[in-house]
Order: C-alpha cells, then sequence, then structure tokens
C-alpha cells in the first residue's frame, strides 16, 4: 500500500529486528492514518534534501518491537509520528539533520543519532527540539542541538 509518492506501508512498517526476532509488527487502522500524515511529511523531508532518495530504517513500531530495540517507554515511533532514516545521496547524518533543523518547520523533534542516522518525530508536541545523541559510558546521552 503506497501512503505517499515515495513512501509506502511496508517500508514504514519494517524492521529487521522485529524480523530477526519474529514479532509481529502490524500497524493498527488508526496507526495507518497517522502513517499516512507522517509520510506526507516525510515527502517535505525528501524536498528539502534535494528530493534525494531516503532509506528509512525505522518507523512504526509496536510496543513488543520498541522493547526489543530497547525504545523508549513514549516513543513516538509506536504512534507512527517517527521515523528514522539516512539520505547518503544529500550527505552524513549530521549533515542531513542540520540541514533540517534550520530548513523544516512543525516537527517535534530532530536527532542526529551515533553518527549512523537521523530520527525525524512529527508528534503532536511540535517542540521544535533538536539533540545529539552518543553513548557515554554505555548510556545514552542527549545534547542540545546538531553536533557535527
Amino acid at each position: 500500500m503506497r501512503l505517499s509518492d515515495h513512501f509506502s506501508l511496508a517500508e514504514l512498517t519494517h524492521s529487521a529486528t522485529a524480523t530477526r526476532k519474529g514479532i509481529q509488527n502490524v500497524a493498527p487502522p488508526a496507526i495507518i492514518d497517522t502513517l499516512i500524515l507522517t509520510a506526507d511529511r516525510m515527502e517535505k523531508v525528501r524536498s528539502l534534501l534535494g528530493d534525494k532518495p531516503i532509506v528509512v530504517l525505522s518507523g512504526y513500531r509496536s510496543p513488543a518491537v520498541n522493547a526489543a530495540v530497547g525504545g523508549s517507554k513514549t516513543s513516538a515511533h509506536m504512534t507512527g509520528h517517527a521515523v528514522d532514516f539516512l539520505c547518503p545521496q544529500f550527505g552524513t547524518p549530521a549533515q542531513v539533520a542540520a540541514h533540517l533543523a534550520k530548513h523544516l518547520t512543525g516537527f517535534d523533534q530532530i536527532i542526529e543519532e551515533f553518527g549512523d542516522w537521523v530520527h525525524v518525530g512529527f508528534g503532536p508536541g511540535k517542540r521544535g527540539q533538536t539533540l545529539t545523541a552518543r553513548k557515554v559510558g554505555g548510556k545514552t546521552v542527549y545534547t542540545p542541538g546538531i553536533k557535527a
């Protein structure tokens, strides 16, 4: 099922962890409605990144999948409001996050995570929060802003 021009339901519900661990990751109808809105917002993200292809690493996560990946108990992934992704043709995760932080509007969070991917959340809070996540002493530490 296509949710927008460039994003499908399969893409926004795929989870390598779910596949590996045999966990169901099926979005209920109310979440699919949210994923349609999220896919629309990701079209804007893609446009801001020069219409370069986006590789979705994680979109919707069922509570079981979220627990399996060690996600926050309040993760926007569980409501269909967040996407972890790469856009290698645009640049590194830090470059992508920094560009979006300057040009994207109406977002809740942009997090450059561990130098490996970008998290963008479109939750109802619309905090406009930008963060950088790093492992320090085995724990995830979030600092304000995008650190290149």
